[in-house]
């Protein structure tokens, strides 16, 4: 199909244009015009596209050369889907069974060809229908564990892991991104806002003006910037997660890059808080409502804590990198010299992760991509009232990050702020 010039995918042209890949007709057969196409893409980037006939399915997954969301006005390189199908190449392996499989990559044409994820439904939706998945703490934490310690100077070495550095430092656009879209805009006034106004308004000017909390959320830019410990997925939210009764699959590593090892988990876990600060405005029934909360907040409980377990056995069984090695300790019976190293680490990841779940909140909020859980809210003073916890409970998270020793303390700060009446 890989031609000199790029051109998007329509449902119109789609079987004619990839009818005659081997790795399609292998999947679908060679009849094109059996093919049932249907564009599906309901992200901010790019057009997905679920291809099925009598023989199969397939999800093509392809690029489109500016951000979906606002138009052709913002420009965005291609070259995306390259580093999307690298991340998902590496994560396959530091993880597998995590990700879809990739069947088909055409660099030029900015597609990905993979599996179809079904019955899977975005997590997201199941958050707020809520549905509940007793796996999915286990399988989260795990796989945040295994792919930021597997990615890491921990594990890899010194060659492949300057090699990976520099390839993934080319995604400097989606890095920019996030830079500017997560530590930057929700804290003034930026042209791409947008929040439940007038009745966030306080709030919102509340926090603007917090000195404070200003200088924090820069600190915690100059960590996202500064230290490149390990391969991040970059955008893992409830949205890049798809799920069924017996299994979790994670999707959608575009904005992969290398970062500090607590930005993944705090990016995972802010969508799951405020998805618990959301609950009143989908369960109408107050008893049902808290106790689905409780369970948000067990999971997210739950996710750490697999995480710390996963990572620790990761250190003490796979740790053959350049980092921490074992002639060091292990191997001059130094047990527990490692054992503090390992504490020590899992501290720093553990405060970075609070303050990147606190910025993650905000932004989804305040900045232009919003979640679901509270925007579907149709009561606009109900859902107000849902963002201002979560508002306030990721400045606490931001504000007090050295302070906060367990995730049982984050459940108590919820349980407080689900509380408030304020807005």
């Amino acid at each position: 199909m890989s031609n000199s010039v790029y051109e998007a995918l329509t449902p119109q042209t789609l079987g004619e244009r990839l009818g005659k890949l081997d790795v399609l007709t292998e999947y679908l057969g060679t009849d094109i015009s059996t093919w049932s196409v249907k564009e599906v893409g309901d992200g901010n980037l790019n057009l997905v596209f679920i291809v099925e006939s009598a023989s199969g399915s397939v999800i093509v997954k392809q690029a489109l050369p500016y951000v979906r969301l606002v138009g052709d006005s913002w420009p965005l390189p291609l070259s995306r889907a390259f580093f999307e199908y690298h991340a998902l190449k590496r994560q396959a392996l530091r993880d597998p069974g995590s990700v879809p499989e990739i069947y088909h990559f055409d660099e030029e044409q900015a597609l990905i060809i993979m599996e179809f994820l079904t019955p899977h439904i975005i997590l997201r939706h199941d958050l707020m229908s809520a549905t509940r998945h007793e796996i999915l703490a286990e399988v989260l934490g795990n796989f945040v564990a295994r792919t930021l310690f597997r990615g890491s100077d921990l594990s890899m070495n010194a060659a492949e892991r300057k090699q990976d550095v520099a390839l993934f430092a080319g995604n400097d656009k989606l890095c920019d991104i996030t830079e500017n879209l997560i530590f930057n805009d929700p804290y003034f006034d930026a042209e791409m806002n947008r929040h439940t106004t007038p009745h966030l308004d306080g709030v919102v000017s509340e926090l603007r003006a917090d000195m404070d909390l200003k200088v924090e959320v820069q600190h915690l830019k100059s960590i996202f910037c500064a230290n490149a410990e390990t391969m991040l997925h970059g955008d893992l939210h409830t949205g890049s997660v798809m799920v069924t009764p017996s299994d979790v699959k994670v999707i959608d590593p575009e904005f992969a890059l290398y970062g500090p090892m607590g930005f993944d988990v705090g990016m995972l876990l802010a969508n799951f808080y405020m998805a618990y600060f959301a609950q009143p405005g989908h369960i109408a029934d107050a008893e049902g409502c808290t106790d689905y909360q409780a369970w948000i907040l067990q999971v997210c409980e739950d996710i750490w804590q697999h995480f710390v377990s996963e990572f620790s056995h990761l250190w003490r069984t796979e740790r053959t990198g350049i980092l921490y090695p074992a002639s060091l300790y292990e191997d001059q019976g130094h047990h527990l010299a490692s054992e503090q190293a390992l504490t020590q680490m899992l501290s720093k990841i553990w405060q970075d992760m609070l303050g990147f779940c606190g910025v993650e909140m905000h932004r989804r909020i305040l900045g232009l991509a919003h979640t679901a859980e509270l925007d579907t809210i149709e009561d606009e003073a109900l859902r107000a009232r849902c963002e201002t916890k979560a508002l306030l409970f990721g400045r606490h998270l931001i504000k007090n990050r050295h302070a906060l020793g367990a995730p049982a303390d984050l459940s108590r700060l919820a349980l407080v702020m689900e509380k408030e009446t304020r807005a």
